[in-house]
Protein backbone atom coordinates (compact mmCIF):
# COMPACT_ATOMS: atom_id res chain seq x y z
CA UNK A 1 0.00 0.00 0.00
CA UNK A 2 1.83 3.13 -0.73
CA UNK A 3 1.31 6.44 1.14
CA UNK A 4 1.52 10.31 -0.33
CA UNK A 5 3.48 12.19 1.26
CA UNK A 6 2.23 16.04 2.31
CA UNK A 7 4.48 18.67 2.96
CA UNK A 8 2.69 21.66 4.00
CA UNK A 9 5.17 24.85 3.45
CA UNK A 10 4.09 28.09 5.52
CA UNK A 11 4.96 31.57 3.70
CA UNK A 12 7.86 32.09 5.54
CA UNK A 13 9.40 28.68 4.82
CA UNK A 14 8.29 28.91 1.15
CA UNK A 15 10.06 32.57 1.13
CA UNK A 16 13.57 31.15 2.15
CA UNK A 17 13.09 27.99 0.49
CA UNK A 18 12.95 30.13 -2.83
CA UNK A 19 15.40 32.78 -1.54
CA UNK A 20 17.85 29.78 -1.03
CA UNK A 21 17.45 28.49 -4.58
CA UNK A 22 17.95 31.52 -6.13
CA UNK A 23 21.04 33.11 -4.53
CA UNK A 24 22.52 29.23 -5.22
CA UNK A 25 21.61 28.14 -8.45
CA UNK A 26 21.73 31.54 -9.91
CA UNK A 27 24.22 33.39 -7.91
CA UNK A 28 26.24 31.16 -7.16
CA UNK A 29 26.58 31.63 -3.71
CA UNK A 30 27.90 29.41 -0.99
CA UNK A 31 26.21 28.85 2.36
CA UNK A 32 28.24 29.65 5.75
CA UNK A 33 28.40 27.38 8.92
CA UNK A 34 27.99 30.02 11.38
CA UNK A 35 28.06 28.75 15.20
CA UNK A 36 25.48 30.14 17.55
CA UNK A 37 23.37 31.89 14.29
CA UNK A 38 20.13 30.47 14.43
CA UNK A 39 17.07 30.90 12.50
CA UNK A 40 19.16 32.79 10.41
CA UNK A 41 20.95 31.39 7.01
CA UNK A 42 24.45 32.65 5.60
CA UNK A 43 25.39 32.38 2.19
CA UNK A 44 28.56 33.79 0.39
CA UNK A 45 29.95 34.83 -2.33
CA UNK A 46 33.53 36.71 -3.17
CA UNK A 47 32.75 37.56 -6.18
CA UNK A 48 29.91 39.35 -6.32
CA UNK A 49 29.53 42.79 -5.04
CA UNK A 50 27.10 41.86 -2.10
CA UNK A 51 29.45 39.42 -0.67
CA UNK A 52 27.12 37.76 1.88
CA UNK A 53 23.44 37.24 1.96
CA UNK A 54 21.31 36.62 5.11
CA UNK A 55 18.07 35.58 5.29
CA UNK A 56 16.73 35.80 9.04
CA UNK A 57 13.58 34.60 9.71
CA UNK A 58 14.10 35.00 13.53
CA UNK A 59 11.15 37.28 14.95
CA UNK A 60 12.67 40.27 15.80
CA UNK A 61 9.83 42.47 17.46
CA UNK A 62 11.85 45.73 18.63
CA UNK A 63 14.53 48.42 18.26
CA UNK A 64 16.59 47.25 20.51
CA UNK A 65 17.16 43.20 19.11
CA UNK A 66 17.12 44.89 15.52
CA UNK A 67 20.15 46.78 17.21
CA UNK A 68 21.53 43.81 18.90
CA UNK A 69 21.62 41.71 15.48
CA UNK A 70 22.75 44.27 13.79
CA UNK A 71 25.98 44.40 16.41
CA UNK A 72 26.33 40.52 16.24
CA UNK A 73 25.96 40.58 12.57
CA UNK A 74 28.82 42.99 11.92
CA UNK A 75 31.13 40.71 14.67
CA UNK A 76 30.53 37.97 12.68
CA UNK A 77 31.68 39.98 9.45
CA UNK A 78 34.55 41.13 10.96
CA UNK A 79 36.18 37.85 11.87
CA UNK A 80 35.04 36.77 7.76
CA UNK A 81 36.86 39.49 6.93
CA UNK A 82 40.15 38.38 8.98
CA UNK A 83 39.87 34.88 8.14
CA UNK A 84 39.21 35.24 4.62
CA UNK A 85 41.78 38.35 4.26
CA UNK A 86 38.60 40.56 2.35
CA UNK A 87 38.96 44.09 3.06
CA UNK A 88 35.48 44.89 2.71
CA UNK A 89 32.17 42.23 3.22
CA UNK A 90 28.93 44.21 1.88
CA UNK A 91 26.07 42.56 3.31
CA UNK A 92 23.00 42.32 2.03
CA UNK A 93 20.03 40.83 4.85
CA UNK A 94 16.57 39.79 4.16
CA UNK A 95 14.53 39.66 7.81
CA UNK A 96 11.30 37.53 7.18
CA UNK A 97 9.83 38.42 10.32
CA UNK A 98 9.80 41.66 11.56
CA UNK A 99 7.90 43.82 13.98
CA UNK A 100 6.02 46.63 12.78
CA UNK A 101 7.46 49.20 14.96
CA UNK A 102 11.14 48.18 14.09
CA UNK A 103 12.68 51.06 12.95
CA UNK A 104 14.95 49.56 10.09
CA UNK A 105 18.02 50.80 9.13
CA UNK A 106 21.00 50.42 6.79
CA UNK A 107 24.25 51.35 7.18
CA UNK A 108 27.08 52.05 4.52
CA UNK A 109 27.93 47.93 4.28
CA UNK A 110 24.98 46.23 5.62
CA UNK A 111 21.64 46.75 3.56
CA UNK A 112 18.43 46.00 5.37
CA UNK A 113 15.35 44.97 3.77
CA UNK A 114 11.87 43.69 5.34
CA UNK A 115 10.57 40.82 3.41
CA UNK A 116 7.21 39.28 4.39
CA UNK A 117 5.49 37.95 1.10
CA UNK A 118 6.46 37.52 -2.36
CA UNK A 119 4.96 40.62 -3.52
CA UNK A 120 7.19 42.84 -0.70
CA UNK A 121 10.06 41.52 -3.03
CA UNK A 122 8.66 42.95 -6.32
CA UNK A 123 7.57 46.66 -4.91
CA UNK A 124 11.05 46.35 -2.71
CA UNK A 125 13.04 49.01 -5.11
CA UNK A 126 16.59 47.96 -3.46
CA UNK A 127 15.64 44.43 -4.33
CA UNK A 128 15.30 45.34 -7.53
CA UNK A 129 17.90 47.28 -8.12
CA UNK A 130 20.28 44.87 -6.99
CA UNK A 131 18.40 41.66 -7.87
CA UNK A 132 16.19 42.74 -11.01
CA UNK A 133 15.68 38.79 -11.92
CA UNK A 134 14.90 37.92 -8.13
CA UNK A 135 10.74 38.31 -8.23
CA UNK A 136 10.38 36.16 -11.82
CA UNK A 137 12.86 33.57 -10.63
CA UNK A 138 10.84 32.71 -7.65
CA UNK A 139 8.07 31.87 -10.01
CA UNK A 140 7.66 28.11 -9.99
CA UNK A 141 4.92 25.84 -11.47
CA UNK A 142 5.09 22.77 -8.59
CA UNK A 143 3.27 23.13 -5.38
CA UNK A 144 4.36 21.23 -2.14
CA UNK A 145 6.14 18.14 -2.00
CA UNK A 146 6.49 18.57 -5.86
CA UNK A 147 8.41 22.26 -5.21
CA UNK A 148 10.46 21.22 -2.01
CA UNK A 149 12.03 18.35 -4.07
CA UNK A 150 12.23 20.75 -7.43
CA UNK A 151 14.27 23.13 -5.11
CA UNK A 152 16.69 20.65 -3.11
CA UNK A 153 17.44 18.70 -6.06
CA UNK A 154 18.42 21.96 -8.04
CA UNK A 155 20.60 23.01 -5.06
CA UNK A 156 22.01 19.34 -4.78
CA UNK A 157 23.17 19.64 -8.12
CA UNK A 158 24.63 23.11 -8.47
CA UNK A 159 26.49 21.96 -5.45
CA UNK A 160 27.73 18.59 -7.17
CA UNK A 161 28.98 20.88 -10.23
CA UNK A 162 30.83 23.34 -8.13
CA UNK A 163 32.13 20.51 -6.12
CA UNK A 164 33.24 19.15 -9.36
CA UNK A 165 34.80 22.82 -10.69
CA UNK A 166 36.67 22.63 -7.46
CA UNK A 167 38.31 19.10 -7.22
CA UNK A 168 39.12 19.79 -11.33
CA UNK A 169 41.02 22.89 -10.28
CA UNK A 170 42.91 21.55 -7.00
CA UNK A 171 43.16 18.12 -8.67
CA UNK A 172 47.21 17.42 -8.57
CA UNK A 173 48.39 17.41 -12.20
CA UNK A 174 51.91 16.35 -13.55
CA UNK A 175 54.17 19.70 -13.08
CA UNK A 176 55.83 19.45 -16.78
CA UNK A 177 57.00 22.73 -17.26
CA UNK A 178 57.96 23.16 -13.81
CA UNK A 179 60.60 20.31 -14.10
CA UNK A 180 61.68 21.75 -17.54
CA UNK A 181 62.39 25.32 -16.51
CA UNK A 182 64.56 23.15 -13.48
CA UNK A 183 66.40 21.43 -16.29
CA UNK A 184 67.07 24.35 -18.41
CA UNK A 185 68.45 26.01 -14.80
CA UNK A 186 70.57 23.00 -14.10
CA UNK A 187 71.83 22.66 -17.74
CA UNK A 188 72.73 26.11 -18.12
CA UNK A 189 74.97 26.10 -15.13
CA UNK A 190 76.45 22.44 -14.72
CA UNK A 191 77.54 21.98 -19.08
CA UNK A 192 79.08 25.01 -18.90
CA UNK A 193 80.98 24.12 -16.23
CA UNK A 194 82.05 20.70 -17.18
CA UNK A 195 82.80 22.19 -20.27
CA UNK A 196 85.02 25.37 -19.15
CA UNK A 197 82.68 27.86 -20.68
CA UNK A 198 80.73 28.81 -17.77
CA UNK A 199 82.33 32.52 -17.60
CA UNK A 200 81.94 33.33 -21.44
CA UNK A 201 78.33 32.61 -20.76
CA UNK A 202 77.41 34.30 -17.86
CA UNK A 203 79.21 37.41 -19.59
CA UNK A 204 77.21 36.45 -23.01
CA UNK A 205 74.13 36.32 -21.34
CA UNK A 206 73.77 37.76 -17.99
CA UNK A 207 71.25 40.90 -16.83
CA UNK A 208 73.82 43.55 -17.52
CA UNK A 209 72.39 46.83 -18.34
CA UNK A 210 74.97 48.67 -20.60
CA UNK A 211 74.66 45.86 -22.67
CA UNK A 212 70.41 45.34 -22.52
CA UNK A 213 70.32 49.06 -23.56
CA UNK A 214 73.12 48.70 -26.50
CA UNK A 215 70.57 46.44 -27.80
CA UNK A 216 70.98 42.94 -26.32
CA UNK A 217 67.24 42.56 -25.34
CA UNK A 218 67.64 38.55 -24.98
CA UNK A 219 69.63 39.24 -21.93
CA UNK A 220 66.59 40.24 -20.05
CA UNK A 221 65.20 36.39 -20.27
CA UNK A 222 68.50 34.83 -20.40
CA UNK A 223 69.89 35.88 -17.41
CA UNK A 224 67.02 34.60 -15.71
CA UNK A 225 68.05 30.65 -16.33
CA UNK A 226 72.13 31.66 -15.34
CA UNK A 227 73.09 31.07 -11.54
CA UNK A 228 75.86 32.69 -9.28
CA UNK A 229 77.01 29.48 -7.69
CA UNK A 230 75.82 25.75 -6.68
CA UNK A 231 73.98 27.30 -3.51
CA UNK A 232 72.11 30.09 -5.77
CA UNK A 233 71.05 27.25 -8.30
CA UNK A 234 69.65 24.75 -5.08
CA UNK A 235 67.98 27.88 -3.69
CA UNK A 236 66.59 28.76 -6.52
CA UNK A 237 65.31 25.10 -7.94
CA UNK A 238 63.95 23.72 -4.63
CA UNK A 239 62.01 27.24 -4.92
CA UNK A 240 60.71 26.09 -7.95
CA UNK A 241 59.98 22.89 -7.44
CA UNK A 242 57.69 23.68 -3.88
CA UNK A 243 55.66 26.50 -5.32
CA UNK A 244 55.40 25.78 -8.82
CA UNK A 245 54.35 22.56 -8.96
CA UNK A 246 51.57 24.11 -7.00
CA UNK A 247 50.91 26.36 -8.80
CA UNK A 248 51.35 24.99 -12.40
CA UNK A 249 48.63 22.63 -11.29
CA UNK A 250 46.37 25.49 -10.47
CA UNK A 251 46.96 27.52 -13.45
CA UNK A 252 47.69 24.94 -16.35
CA UNK A 253 50.62 24.74 -18.61
CA UNK A 254 50.63 27.51 -20.64
CA UNK A 255 49.08 30.22 -17.79
CA UNK A 256 51.98 29.22 -15.54
CA UNK A 257 54.68 29.55 -18.23
CA UNK A 258 53.41 33.03 -18.84
CA UNK A 259 53.49 33.91 -15.47
CA UNK A 260 57.08 32.72 -15.13
CA UNK A 261 59.07 34.40 -17.57
CA UNK A 262 56.66 37.83 -17.33
CA UNK A 263 57.54 37.68 -14.09
CA UNK A 264 61.28 37.19 -14.69
CA UNK A 265 60.64 39.90 -17.09
CA UNK A 266 59.60 42.14 -15.17
CA UNK A 267 62.39 41.31 -12.35
CA UNK A 268 65.03 41.72 -14.79
CA UNK A 269 64.13 45.28 -15.96
CA UNK A 270 63.69 46.90 -12.52
CA UNK A 271 66.76 45.49 -11.52
CA UNK A 272 68.46 47.35 -14.33
CA UNK A 273 67.05 50.70 -12.43
CA UNK A 274 69.79 49.48 -9.40
CA UNK A 275 72.37 47.82 -10.91
CA UNK A 276 73.82 50.49 -12.92
CA UNK A 277 77.30 48.83 -14.61
CA UNK A 278 77.12 45.64 -12.74
CA UNK A 279 75.55 42.28 -13.66
CA UNK A 280 73.07 39.82 -12.23
CA UNK A 281 72.31 36.41 -13.15
CA UNK A 282 69.09 33.89 -11.34
CA UNK A 283 65.54 33.03 -11.63
CA UNK A 284 64.34 34.49 -8.26
CA UNK A 285 62.37 37.31 -10.06
CA UNK A 286 60.08 34.80 -11.54
CA UNK A 287 59.94 32.52 -8.84
CA UNK A 288 59.00 35.74 -6.74
CA UNK A 289 56.68 36.26 -9.62
CA UNK A 290 54.69 32.86 -9.07
CA UNK A 291 54.50 33.82 -4.69
CA UNK A 292 53.16 36.99 -6.27
CA UNK A 293 50.60 34.62 -9.10
CA UNK A 294 49.87 32.28 -5.76
CA UNK A 295 48.73 35.76 -3.34
CA UNK A 296 45.94 36.62 -6.56
CA UNK A 297 44.94 32.91 -6.76
CA UNK A 298 44.92 31.89 -2.63
CA UNK A 299 42.35 35.20 -2.64
CA UNK A 300 39.78 34.22 -4.92
CA UNK A 301 40.23 30.61 -4.02
CA UNK A 302 40.34 31.61 -0.35
CA UNK A 303 37.54 30.03 0.78
CA UNK A 304 38.91 26.41 0.02
CA UNK A 305 42.47 27.08 1.12
CA UNK A 306 41.40 28.16 4.82
CA UNK A 307 44.06 30.42 6.34
CA UNK A 308 46.84 29.60 4.02
CA UNK A 309 47.36 33.29 2.39
CA UNK A 310 47.47 34.92 5.48
CA UNK A 311 49.16 32.42 8.07
CA UNK A 312 51.42 30.65 5.21
CA UNK A 313 51.89 32.57 1.99
CA UNK A 314 51.85 35.79 2.88
CA UNK A 315 54.69 35.56 5.78
CA UNK A 316 56.55 33.35 3.37
CA UNK A 317 56.95 36.15 0.96
CA UNK A 318 57.33 39.07 3.50
CA UNK A 319 60.43 37.03 5.12
CA UNK A 320 62.05 36.19 1.76
CA UNK A 321 62.04 39.95 0.57
CA UNK A 322 63.54 40.67 4.67
CA UNK A 323 66.47 38.02 3.85
CA UNK A 324 67.33 39.45 0.62
CA UNK A 325 67.50 42.57 1.92
CA UNK A 326 69.69 41.40 5.14
CA UNK A 327 72.18 39.48 2.63
CA UNK A 328 74.62 41.33 0.15
CA UNK A 329 74.57 40.87 -2.56
CA UNK A 330 70.72 39.93 -3.20
CA UNK A 331 69.11 41.48 -6.58
CA UNK A 332 66.03 42.61 -4.12
CA UNK A 333 65.15 44.81 -7.11
CA UNK A 334 64.22 42.06 -9.26
CA UNK A 335 62.83 40.30 -6.36
CA UNK A 336 59.62 43.56 -5.79
CA UNK A 337 59.49 43.64 -9.58
CA UNK A 338 58.89 39.58 -10.34
CA UNK A 339 56.38 39.65 -7.45
CA UNK A 340 54.26 42.38 -8.84
CA UNK A 341 54.48 41.57 -12.31
CA UNK A 342 53.25 37.91 -11.51
CA UNK A 343 50.38 39.11 -9.08
CA UNK A 344 49.14 41.47 -12.29
CA UNK A 345 49.68 38.94 -15.31
CA UNK A 346 47.70 36.51 -13.31
CA UNK A 347 45.10 38.58 -13.18
CA UNK A 348 45.57 39.14 -16.73
CA UNK A 349 45.77 35.44 -18.21
CA UNK A 350 42.45 34.91 -15.19
CA UNK A 351 42.15 31.75 -13.34
CA UNK A 352 39.38 28.85 -14.01
CA UNK A 353 36.35 29.40 -13.15
CA UNK A 354 36.77 32.76 -11.31
CA UNK A 355 36.88 36.12 -12.20
CA UNK A 356 35.08 37.93 -15.78
CA UNK A 357 36.32 38.75 -18.76
CA UNK A 358 36.19 42.58 -17.55
CA UNK A 359 38.60 41.86 -15.27
CA UNK A 360 41.21 39.69 -17.08
CA UNK A 361 40.96 42.69 -19.60
CA UNK A 362 41.72 45.56 -17.05
CA UNK A 363 44.47 42.63 -15.41
CA UNK A 364 45.69 42.53 -19.18
CA UNK A 365 45.83 46.14 -19.53
CA UNK A 366 47.62 47.17 -16.65
CA UNK A 367 50.17 44.22 -16.78
CA UNK A 368 51.27 45.78 -20.02
CA UNK A 369 51.24 49.24 -18.56
CA UNK A 370 53.68 48.26 -15.51
CA UNK A 371 55.91 46.85 -18.46
CA UNK A 372 56.22 50.05 -20.02
CA UNK A 373 56.76 51.60 -16.97
CA UNK A 374 59.64 49.46 -15.95
CA UNK A 375 60.68 49.93 -19.50
CA UNK A 376 60.89 53.61 -19.47
CA UNK A 377 62.79 53.62 -15.82
CA UNK A 378 65.20 50.87 -17.55
CA UNK A 379 66.13 52.31 -20.93
CA UNK A 380 65.38 56.28 -20.24
CA UNK A 381 65.09 57.11 -16.46
CA UNK A 382 68.25 55.18 -15.02
CA UNK A 383 70.50 56.05 -18.12
CA UNK A 384 70.10 60.03 -17.65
Amino acid sequence: MEQGININLDDKNLIVMKLLHYFITEKNYNPIILQGAENEIWLENMDEDYKIIRIVSNYIHNDEQFSFDVFKTKRIIKKIKKKTFSFNMNTFSFFLDLGENVNLKSSKDLECVKISDEKDIEKNEIVNSLFPDLSKKLDFSEEGFQLFMKITNDINEHNKDDAKKVDEVFKIKYPLITYILIAMNVIFYFIPKITGTYDSIINDFCIYPPFIRSGQYYRLLTGIFLHANIFHLGFNCYALYVIGTQLESYLGKVKYLIVYLFSGLCGALLSMLFLKNSASVGASGAIFGLMGSLVYFGYYYRVYLGTALKSQIIPLIVANLLLGLALENVDVAAHVGGLIGGYLITMGVGLKYKGSTFEKVNGIIVSIMYLIFLCVMAFIYSNK
